[in-house]
Formats: C-alpha cells, structure tokens, sequence
C-alpha cells in the first residue's frame, strides 16, 4: 500500500483509490467499524495513518465511529468514517447532530442491497434517500455519487473540500462494485487539486461559535485554542445557547443550515453530459456504477442511428432542479436505470419531463442490452 503513495499512475481498487484521495485532502483522523463491503477502505486507512502522522480508530461499532471524528473535527483533525447500509443506519443520528453543530465530516457509505443485514456482498443503490433524509428534521446535505475508481479518489477529496468549506457532513455513495474494482488511476502531485482549509476566527474577544458571515457559514475554532465555545445538540443561538422555546430563533437557525447549502446549489452541482448537442428529445440518465452500463447503451443506440442523449449526476444532493431542467429544456423523454426501486427516477419527476424508470433489485447491476431493451419497449 505505502509504495502507491509516491506513483503518478497507478492500478488500485475503488477503496484504496478512496483512503488515498482522503489522504491526499488531509485527512488524519479515521473511525470506523468493520462491515462489508466497506471494511478495505478502513485497512488501508490504519496502515496510512500512521505514515502520514493521522490516527487510526476502530470504533466499537458504527456510533462510537461517528461521534469520534465529530470530536475529531472540533479538534481541528479532517475526519472521515466509512461503512455500509447497516452501520449508515445507526450513523443517522450523529449525522444530524453534526448538521446541527456545523461540524466538517465526511461519511462513505458503501451500499449493500437491504433492508436490514440485507446482501452484504452485493451491490445497490438503496442509501440514496437515506443520504437525504435519513436523520430527522431539517437540513440540506451534500452528497456524491462516484462512477469509476478515479472518482473514489476525486470525489473523496472534493467531498473534504466541500465538508470544509461549509461546515456540515458530506456523504459520498459508493457501492461494492465501485470499493472492489481495479482499475488505472492517476494519482496527482501534492498541490495539483486546490485543498479547502476550514475558515478559521479572526478575533478571540468578539467571538461567537455560530456567528455566520455574509455566506452564512460561521469560522471555526479548534477547541483549545482559547475560544469560549458551547456545542450541543439542541437549537441554538450564536452563542451555542439553547433556544428551543423561541420559535422566531430556532426558525432562524434551521433555515441558515437549510439555506446555506440550497443556496450553493448551482455551485455544488456536479453532472456531466454526452450527445446533447444536436437536442435530443431523449436522455438517459445515471449515476454511480449504473452510469458505467448506461452509457455502454447510449453509445450502442447511437451506433443504430436512434437519437439519444447521457447525463450523468455526480452529485446527487442538494439537486439543482433549475440548472438541470435548463440542461433537460428540449427533452420530452427520460430513461433512468438505477439499482433500487427507482428512488431518484421518481424524484427526478419534479423537473416536469415524463421520467421512464428502468429499475433493478437483486445486486446484480443492469446490463447495456437490459437497459437498451427497455428503451426500445417505450420507444425514442
């Protein structure tokens, strides 16, 4: 593992690729819990860590993980933990206190087909809604969908950088097929992707923990440093203190950590697209490792003359309905395999476009032919 470090390309799994893009953003804090098909990106963490001066902690399960590198954070450590459908589960809880508390972690989840124990070396895409909407409440969260091991790096790294830079938790949903693949990675140099630093106090004496600036997102101290700080779990004024029985205070609160993410949104938005330029009036639309097949189809249908477009999602929360029905303007069609039950197909239905689901369950991934068979049922 330690001699991938210094290679500029090199072939590596979706895991490994994911330990050194955290590496690579400054992550030296890692708690996590064993649990398949996540349990390599935390071995590759411990014999990182200690090369690169971080801590290592293996957690006594999935709670004890989280609420270390939010402790962590607070300590000035970026943190990250990694896990599966189960443990995300049992993280919901931290991830909302983390939400409320402005803290900078980052969560992998590497989905597992569910509920419950579920297919534990199979893959899915059932943890979308969960990123969304797991914890209870209020808030916005940011979250990336990788499609290739070179993103596992990428994303990992743009998903620090995001924790950083508005102070709460991203989540990035991987999947097993995307932690267990090999494939040739390029490894950039020390300074080739800009890195987000957290911003930091100006002044001790006119400090509040929560006191936003004009982008409203407050700096950030590490605890010990001198600073009065008050951090806890419930609604809160500037100052940390406990305002649950205001309601115009505890209104103002959930909308700034509501508000300052949704209105970054078009910032946030990472898609791609392929075949759009002469207007098609169909698309096929993905993400993760479903895109992989997806894409396959779109080419193939291209190659029998049947005018189709690709867009792919990166970034799957906070969705940016109005840069992607500006991108959808001239499409009457969309077709959109996923790995659930069509979970994303049927929110992508508020963009207003009639929105053909291709769904698959089981944890097995669909295939270009399935895909392209499904099309050609409904017609372009």
């Amino acid at each position: 593992m330690t001699s991938l470090i210094n290679k500029k390309y090199s072939l590596i799994s979706g895991s490994e690729a994911m330990a050194l893009g955290a590496i690579y953003a400054g992550v030296r804090f890692f708690a996590g819990y064993p649990i398949t098909p996540a349990t390599e990106i935390a071995e590759a963490m411990s014999k990182l860590m200690p090369i690169k001066g971080g801590i290592y902690f293996q957690g006594e399960d999935e709670l004890a993980s989280i609420n270390a590198i939010i402790g962590a954070s607070w300590a000035g450590f970026k943190s990250m933990t990694a896990t599966s459908g189960p443990g995300f589960s049992l993280m919901q809880e931290g991830i909302g206190y983390a939400v409320l508390t402005e803290t900078p972690i980052v969560i992998v989840d590497v989905m597992r087909g569910g509920p419950s124990t579920g297919q534990p070396t199979l893959p899915s895409q059932q943890d979308i809604m969960q990123a969304k909407f797991g914890s209870h409440g209020d808030y916005e969260v940011i979250t990336y969908a990788p499609a290739n091991v070179t993103e596992m790096f990428t994303l990992t790294v743009e998903a620090v950088n995001m924790s950083e830079k508005y102070r709460t938790p991203v989540i990035v949903l991987a999947d097993e097929i995307l932690a267990h693949i090999w494939e040739k990675v390029f490894l950039p140099e020390n300074g080739e992707i800009p890195l987000i630093e957290r911003k930091k106090p100006k002044e001790k004496e006119k400090f509040a923990t929560f006191m936003p600036d004009d982008d409203l997102i407050p700096s950030m101290p590490r605890l010990g440093d001198g600073y009065s700080v008050l951090v806890e779990g419930q609604l809160h004024d500037e100052f940390g203190f406990g305002v649950g029985s205001n309601p115009e205070k505890s209104a103002k609160l959930v909308n700034r950590i509501v508000n300052k993410i949704s209105m970054h949104k078009d910032e946030i938005a990472k898609y791609e697209t392929y075949y759009m330029d002469d207007n098609p009036s169909a698309v096929v639309v993905s993400y993760g490792s479903v895109s992989r097949s997806a894409k396959d189809a779109v080419i193939q249908l291209r190659k029998e003359g049947i005018k189709i477009g690709y867009l792919r999602i990166i970034s799957l929360w906070p969705f940016p309905e109005v840069k992607l029905k500006k991108e959808l303007a001239n499409v009457s069609k969309v077709f959109f395999p996923e790995m659930n039950i069509g979970k994303y197909a049927d929110y992508f239905r508020v963009l207003g476009i009639p929105v053909f689901s291709i769904p698959k369950l089981g944890g097995v991934m669909q295939t270009p032919l399935e895909i392209i068979e499904s099309i050609k049922r409904v017609g372009v």
